[in-house]
């Protein structure tokens, strides 16, 4: 079988960035989601914790002197570094030490326990949060629509999406995993369960040394799907879980989702809160979602069809979907996604900040007859930010399942998942 080839990731301009800028970088994110491949573009030479043949050995020699597994051409590639923790201290003192930028990258896909390292790495080392692809990556968004600029004001190309319903729920099931984005369709379907199954069987457990049971974590991460896109709470999950005669408890509950944290596999969604005009108490709870929709797919094993056949969680998991595209893209542009929901029922799906003060909100809706409802939306979320005390929104947007990119006469912009990007 032919290698697969490198497809260019919006995260390859970040790390350069990085690099330029800082004497080490952390790439952290969920396994499978391209860290290694990423990073062992922009280096010069590499060291795999991971060899089977060389790993006992290395971390012998991270326990005795861990300088050495520093030595080589820089950028230096220290893959899966949590395996030696002090290798952490020792690029900080030697980032210190030699004083010029670009020195090391490391990637990890679990965050290590708070007592393992002595220094935050805190002006030396700079983090960079890698997620699976977006449509654009993978080639499945054609690109037409542009973020960058719909901020700068300068987007007047209208676009056609080449994306059914049939394919976007194929997408979301396959996920943006970069080894099955090449592959043939039920290939690609089955890495999204391996994956699943590899998190509740194993890396789950590896993160804290707790030992976990696997029937917990399956149901857990079973109603975090049923839960996709909503503010669900710890209460709602526990009842869900015991719905089917499953005891579990709230600090069960906790630790698995702050392990599935750590392995970054749950990436809850925060929600913002602006300046109004009126006294308005807003909504604090997260949205919860996984890192890429095709866990909760997996997890409670839909395929394509099935997910068609449930429209109301076909359009939970669409939101997933452009929740994950939409922080790629935010990403890039320097910004964060967050959802906004007020006492009074007004709740915006996305909005997306850039760390300039820049703002724009959307409206998730899968078909045509649901965009009057998210302009009016919109439009009166719009009325009721105090642009006297921050930025009026640089766009409005209905982010849909649709084939046409256009801007309607209010100003609020109608744009397919499918032809989107940075």
């Amino acid at each position: 079988m032919a290698k697969k080839k490198y497809l260019p990731r919006l995260s390859d301009n970040l790390l350069q960035q990085l690099l330029n800028s800082s004497g080490a970088v952390l790439i952290e994110g969920a396994k499978w989601c391209g860290k290694t491949s990423t990073a062992l573009r922009a280096s010069k030479s590499v060291l795999y914790m991971q060899d089977p043949d060389k790993s006992a050995s290395y971390i012998a020699m991270a326990d005795t002197k861990p300088s050495l597994l520093l030595k080589g051409a820089n950028p230096r590639l220290l893959d899966d570094w949590q395996m030696a923790p002090v290798l952490w201290d020792a690029v900080r003192f030697e980032v210190d030490k030699r004083g010029i930028p670009g020195q090391f990258i490391l990637t990890g896909s679990a965050v290590p326990a708070d007592n393992v390292v002595l220094h935050t790495g805190t002006g030396r080392i700079a983090r960079l949060l890698m997620r699976p692809m977006s449509l654009f990556e993978s080639n499945d968004s054609n690109g037409t629509v542009s973020l960058r600029a719909l901020f700068d004001g300068k987007q007047e190309m209208e676009g056609i999406s080449n994306l059914t319903i049939e394919k976007i729920a194929y997408l979301i099931c396959r996920g943006g995993w970069p080894a099955s984005v090449q592959q043939e369709e039920q290939t690609a379907l089955r890495m999204a369960t391996n994956y699943v199954e590899a998190v509740i069987n194993m890396d789950i457990q590896r993160v804290d040394n707790i030992e976990k049971n696997p029937d917990r974590v399956r149901m857990l991460l079973r109603s975090l799907a049923r839960n996709i896109s909503t503010t669900a709470t710890i209460q709602t999950i526990k009842k869900d879980i015991e719905a089917n005669d499953f005891e579990i408890s709230d600090k069960t509950i906790t630790t698995y989702i702050n392990a599935l944290r750590r392995i970054f596999v749950i990436e809850d969604m925060p929600a913002w809160q602006p300046s109004l005009r009126s006294r308005t108490a807003i909504r604090t709870s997260h949205k919860r979602h996984f890192v890429d929709p095709s866990i909760a797919t997996a997890v409670l094993r839909i395929n394509p069809d099935m997910a068609l056949s449930d429209f109301e969680l076909f359009g939970f998991l669409f939101e997933s979907l452009c929740t994950r595209d939409l922080r790629i893209y935010a990403q890039a542009n320097d910004g964060d996604v967050f959802h906004y929901r007020d006492k009074n029922g007004l709740e915006v799906d996305l909005i997306v900040r850039l760390r300039d003060g820049r703002w724009g909100a959307i409206e998730v809706k899968l078909g045509n007859k649901q965009i009057e409802g998210a302009v009016a939306n919109l439009l009166r979320f719009q009325e009721k930010v105090n642009t006297d005390r921050m930025n009026k929104a640089s766009f409005l947007m209905v982010l849909t399942g649709g084939q046409f990119a256009y801007q309607r006469p209010e100003g609020v912009w109608i744009v397919p998942i499918g032809c989107l990007r940075e």
